[in-house]
């Protein structure tokens, strides 16, 4: 007997900035727009909500570390939002990850999901992990809003989020000081906090061609955005990339590496509004990727399919194969590849 539309959804969110927090707040706001009740919690919060994890009326979406709790759930989605990174996280973490969505794989009271087909493809190829089905992350309705017709000059490089060695941002550097030799119109905004920011600032010292912006709203994001000619991100193992999105419906040309989920954002449009980096990181091969993204001329990409409602519609999909008990049939997964909403 299948389940009825869940009297409440509760999100587990991140950290305070970056895309797991975007993603939350954003899938919050798809919910409401659809007129179910929904709360955000932050992830480490979730034992303490005993009654309403193992409540089948309510839908528990688990990320990050909040995944842990999946085998005392019932009717609960885990999120898988990229693999796991032994090098960067420690190889115990990785492997306590890993063992729990094996454990969504096998438990009657989760369904495991992943952010994009990258994600499920590599799960399942190097951990025997399948997926549920897939479902990119929600764009928040400031930014699907039509740019205005008195545009800016766009005369930026921007980055936004996490400033952490995995975004690769101090490979890009000595690159984009090149690209801002050539140019000299041209600066740079960083946007974000992290462990590495003392690094960077340290590494531009004195270039006064480079602004740190720390944490900005959303409504500031946006407005750098549209600022902004080329937005560069070096994350090899990006499992999407919610900034990518936001970067592209905002007009801007998105520098990406050669790798990655959010290749499959804009397959066609890699050589116009997407330009790839090489892994190599070699310094004259990224500057002439950054150089020909400089002289791309694009439109706003449309993200209306990536609308808070409509991804809230497709987890409210996957929560439709559980039970009135809130516990999914094992026998019925299926792979993920295909299962793409």
């Amino acid at each position: 007997m299948k389940v009825d539309a869940p009297s409440k959804v509760l999100i587990t969110g991140g950290k305070e900035v970056g895309g797991v927090a975007s993603f939350a707040e954003g899938l919050g706001q798809g919910f409401a727009a659809l007129g179910v009740p929904s709360e955000v919690i932050p992830s480490s919060r979730i034992v303490l909500r005993w009654r309403d994890l193992r409540d089948p009326k309510i839908l528990k979406i688990l990320s990050t570390t909040a995944v842990y709790a999946a085998p005392f759930a019932r009717r609960a989605i885990c999120m898988a939002h990229g693999i796991p990174r032994a090098h960067q996280r420690g190889g115990l973490r990785m492997l306590a990850v890993l063992g729990t969505w094996k454990l969504a794989n096998v438990c009657t009271g989760t369904q495991l999901v992943s952010v994009s087909m990258y994600t499920a493809v590599h799960l399942e190829a190097l951990f025997n992990l399948r997926s549920d089905g897939v479902i990119r992350n929600p764009v928040k309705p400031i930014f699907l809003e039509p740019l205005e017709e008195t545009e800016q000059e766009r005369r930026y490089i921007t980055f936004a989020g996490r400033l952490d060695p995995c975004k690769n941002l101090h490979r890009l550097v000595p690159s984009i000081r090149d690209l801002l030799d050539e140019s000299p119109s041209l600066r740079v905004c960083i946007i974000g906090e992290g462990g590495q920011k003392e690094e960077l600032e340290d590494a531009v010292k004195g270039d006064s061609r480079f602004e740190f912006k720390g944490y900005v709203n959303d409504l500031d994001l946006r407005t750098w955005l549209r600022r902004t000619k080329v937005f560069v991100s070096g994350n090899e193992t990006e499992g999407l990339g919610i900034t990518y999105l936001e970067a592209l419906g905002q007009g801007c040309v998105v520098v990406m590496p050669a790798c990655g989920g959010g290749l499959e954002i804009a397959l066609d449009e890699i050589g116009r509004s997407v330009h790839l980096l090489p892994l190599s990181w070699e310094r004259a091969a990224v500057l002439s990727v950054l150089r020909r993204a400089l002289l791309s001329h694009c439109s706003p990409t449309p993200m209306t399919s990536y609308s808070p409602e409509n991804v809230a519609e497709a987890y409210l999909r996957i929560d439709s194969k559980f039970s009135t008990d809130g516990t999914f049939a094992t026998h019925e997964r299926k792979a993920a590849v295909g299962e793409c909403v």
